[in-house]
Parts: C-alpha cells; sequence; structure tokens
C-alpha cells in the first residue's frame, strides 16, 4: 500500500521558514514510498471565519475543496510558523473553515478531520522553533478529533536551517523529520491493513 499524504504549510509567504520546512517534509515522505500532494493555501483563499457568512451564503468553495481533498489523503502534514506565540490567522482560519464542512462529495456525513492521520512541523527565525505555535496547532487538531502523531519536527534558526538544495544543515533536524515521515506512513499503513482485513 502507497499511502498518499498531503502536505501544506501555515504561511504562504516567499521564502517563509514554513514553505521550506513543508518541501523538506514532502521530500522525505517521497523517499520513504509515499504518494505526496504538496499544495499552498494560497490557492484555495478564503474569507474570515464568520458563521453570519456561513449561514447567508453556506461554507465557501475553497473549504468544501481542501475538506475534500483531505479526506481523499492517507494523512496530512502541516508545517506552521509562529505568529505572537501561536499559530498564524490563515492556518487557524483555514482549520476553522474546513471544520465546517459536514458532507462529502455525495452528500454523506463527513468531518475531514475525524480521525485523520496528522504530523506537525514548526518553524521559526528564533530559537523556540515554534514550539507554542505546534502545541497549539495540536490542541486544535485534536478538538477537530484529528489523530496527530506523537513525534513532530521544530525548526529553530529558520534564516540558517536549511542549505541551497533545501536540505537541512543538522543532523538532528533531518533525523527528526525522518522518523515524523516514517512515522506517518507506518501509521497509515497498520490502518491500510486493519481496513483490509
Amino acid at each position: 500500500m502507497t499511502p498518499r499524504i498531503l502536505v501544506f504549510a501555515g504561511s504562504t509567504r516567499v521564502g517563509a521558514y514554513s514553505g521550506k520546512t513543508a518541501d523538506a517534509a514532502m521530500k522525505e515522505l517521497a523517499l520513504q514510498g509515499a504518494d505526496v500532494t504538496r499544495i499552498s493555501l494560497a490557492d484555495y483563499p478564503l474569507p474570515i471565519m464568520n458563521q453570519d457568512l456561513e449561514r447567508e451564503k453556506g461554507v465557501p468553495e475553497n473549504a468544501v475543496k481542501l475538506a475534500h481533498m483531505i479526506g481523499a489523503h492517507d494523512g496530512v502534514l502541516i508545517a506552521t510558523p509562529e505568529y505572537n506565540g501561536s499559530l498564524p490567522p490563515l492556518l487557524k482560519n483555514t482549520i476553522d473553515w474546513v471544520s465546517r464542512v459536514k458532507a462529502d462529495s455525495r452528500g454523506r456525513p463527513f468531518r475531514a478531520f475525524n480521525g485523520k492521520l496528522t504530523a506537525l512541523c514548526s518553524s521559526s527565525n528564533g530559537m523556540y522553533a515554534g514550539i507554542r505555535a505546534i502545541n497549539h496547532l495540536r490542541a486544535v487538531l485534536v478538538q477537530c478529533q484529528a489523530e496527530v502523531i506523537s513525534p513532530q519536527c521544530s525548526v529553530p534558526r529558520g534564516g540558517d536551517a536549511f542549505d541551497e538544495n533545501g536540505d537541512f544543515h543538522e543532523d538532528r533536524l533531518r533525523k527528526a523529520m525522518t522518523t515524523v515521515c516514517r512515522t506517518l506512513i507506518e501509521h497509515a499503513r497498520l490502518r491500510s491493513m486493519r481496513v483490509d482485513r
């Protein structure tokens, strides 16, 4: 079984450390045999979450697209930056909207994050490596009933963490990313085996 993994970053800024971390994850997942889909949230713009807007116009089409895309993959890997000690508004708003999607493309009951295998990475330009953001993101996703794996990869000093090929300078970070990706893939394969029985 070849696991299908969706990868995206919580920032769309050109040169964002979270984007580089997501790219490193994409490469490692592919190296370990996963079928990887790498997307940018810039391609799925969403208004600020507002229940009045939802009541008037429904859940935005881009949120529905993202929810169905998440549902079509065996696992998700999210790389978040840290804004003021927490996850960025772009990422939180995306999760909030996706969590409002209640039916799949056939109209059956559906929650994109419910039971979804999820791996987390973080990055920052300081020494804390986005630890506060990744902890907040983990709590949000657990609230959405996602199955968040324990290993994580947190990248400090993002401006100096990557070489010209987008690979980590530090062996410690390479090993952490390898562990995150291996664990996500293993969990996805184990789940597939249970379903096939």
